[in-house]
């Protein structure tokens, strides 16, 4: 099989491209390349294929095997490879997700893609649909007890469930002993991506995140959104966020009058390679 490693601010994963590489088990082939010491090592297993409802296709796979609704980092990396791989000509494309149709504009530089903005789409407040187990309609700044200690969260979807968490010292946290404790607590029906976040000012925070499926990761995002969307609705931040991840930053902008969210940052295409299955 022939691939792709590519990386958002340090959130990597394997692209294959679908219009030519057909693969019968994709579960053990994720969990297969995504192996840090036996495999390629990556946080999971992108396909770029052909879409009858957009321009392409992006079907992903966590490094566990599970399949996972949208991707930020992801999905601006499909974008770069789509077109720096002759696949388009446009810089303006949708992109097929289980999270939905996404719609993306990319900004060129000497031939090769630099910068991807990627409009997310709106974000998703109603609990029972992020989904979120809760008496109240939405989650904002809610009491959650994990492992006997009590956090105050708030839920978003953005075409996969976060739960945003503001937390003192995310330098020095353990964050693989907290996160699986939030990522499979039972007010999660579909497990859960976890941002554990530090405001630094009205402007910018910062946040380390643990992803359903695939554990801590250098950058998330669909998390920065979630991110962004939560610190706004607890008026911490303005409507436009800068958001420190430990691979790099995004740029987050919830614009209030569209109720869209919007992601600007880059990608970067590592090597090729071909690997026997």
């Amino acid at each position: 099989m022939k691939f792709t490693k590519m990386h958002g601010i340090g959130n990597d994963y394997v692209y294959v491209n679908g219009f030519e590489e057909k693969v019968e088990d994709k579960v053990a082939t994720a969990i297969k390349v995504s192996d840090r010491h036996f495999g390629i090592g990556s946080d999971g297993l992108i396909f770029v294929n052909p879409s009858k409802v957009a321009d392409f296709e992006m079907e992903m796979y966590n490094s566990d095997g599970s399949r996972s609704e949208m991707c930020g980092n992801g999905i601006r990396s499909v974008a770069k490879y789509v077109y720096d791989f002759g696949l388009t000509d446009k810089t303006e494309i949708s992109i097929e997700t289980l999270g939905g149709i996404k719609f993306l504009k990319l900004a060129v530089e000497n031939g090769k893609v630099k910068e991807v903005t990627v409009d997310m789409g709106e974000p998703e407040l109603i609990a029972e649909k992020i989904p979120v187990i809760s008496s109240n309609e939405k989650v904002i700044s809610e009491d959650i007890t994990v492992d006997g200690e009590i956090y105050q969260m708030t839920a978003v979807s953005m075409g996969n469930p976060h739960a945003v968490v503001y937390y003192d010292g995310i330098a020095q946290m353990e964050i693989e002993k907290l996160g699986p404790k939030f990522e499979n607590h039972e007010r999660f029906p579909r497990r859960v991506n976890t941002e554990f976040v530090e405001v630094i000012d009205r402007n910018t925070v910062s946040m380390r995140v643990w992803e359903r499926g695939s554990g801590e990761t250098l950058a998330c995002g669909t998390g920065a959104c979630a991110v962004a969307v939560a610190c706004i609705l607890n008026g911490l931040t303005e409507s436009k966020v800068k958001v420190k991840l430990l691979g790099g930053d995004l740029f987050i902008h919830w614009d209030k009058e569209t109720n869209h969210v919007y992601m600007t940052g880059p990608a970067e295409t590592v090597f090729q390679g071909e690997i026997e299955l």
